[in-house]
């Protein structure tokens, strides 16, 4: 990639995140919305739920790059690509405690704990 691209490139995803400040709107200030709860989450590991259609679910997981009024962005494990979900379609989300996708927590609660090997 020739260096005006790369610098193109880094201009524009630095200019994806959404600036806060005290003219914003109250959906991604005020935590009670989910945009704004959503925001305290940006760099988490989760698994996003849809609902697709009335009866069809669909689920993503990443690690939450971004937030916006009526989106998220979720960077893709299995691609590194950015997915850009719509907000009022997700159903449930599940964050991860730990932030790291696939590892064991090897504290003493946890040694005997058949299900120790969990992702989410």
């Amino acid at each position: 990639m020739a260096n005006g691209e790369e610098s193109v490139n880094q201009e524009k995803k630095e200019n994806r995140n959404v600036n806060i400040d005290q003219n914003s709107p109250e959906v991604l200030t005020n935590s009670i919305y989910t945009p704004a709860f959503l925001r305290e989450q940006i760099g988490r590991l989760m698994r996003v739920e849809f609902l697709i259609g009335t009866n069809n679910m669909v689920d993503r997981i990443g690690i939450l790059e971004d937030v916006g009024a009526s989106y998220i962005l979720l960077r893709s494990l299995e691609s590194d690509s950015i997915v850009y979900c719509d907000i009022y379609a997700i159903k449930f989300i599940t964050i991860s405690t730990s932030g790291f996708y696939g590892t064991m927590n090897m504290n003493m609660n946890n040694m005997n704990n058949p299900n120790r090997f969990n992702y989410f």
